[in-house]
């Protein structure tokens, strides 16, 4: 039962993160939030994203982390719970090797089809 409702808690506080960053980014690069690693008592949140183009990656990072008391508030407004998570932002390292991995299969692929 704590697994579901751990499950709707980051469903809701991903959609929040995502309206977030989309009001007070600058647009300059695409940030994309991809998970909330949600601590067992709710107390801690990692809010992961990717960036677009990579070169925007450590400006994103920082400017989140300059955020996160800003994004506190702003989930505030919407919880009705009793804890609301400390936030930490950080770069989703897992979508950036599995993009790589998809690169690496697609060039072996070519490369296996060049050779038949």
């Amino acid at each position: 039962m704590q697994g579901r409702r751990n499950e709707k808690i980051s469903s809701l506080l991903m959609k929040l993160a995502a309206d977030f960053v989309e009001r007070v980014s600058n647009k300059k690069s695409i940030i994309t939030i991809t998970s909330i690693d949600l601590s067992p008592d709710m107390k801690e949140a990692k809010v992961l994203f990717t960036v677009l183009p990579d070169s925007g990656e450590e400006r994103a990072l920082e400017f989140l982390k300059r955020q996160r008391s800003d994004f506190r508030d702003y989930v505030k407004k919407d919880w009705n719970m009793k804890f609301i998570p400390f936030f930490d932002f950080e770069l989703d390292k897992g979508e950036k090797h599995r993009q790589r991995i998809d690169e690496l299969l697609s060039q072996a692929n070519r490369a296996d089809q060049a050779y038949k």
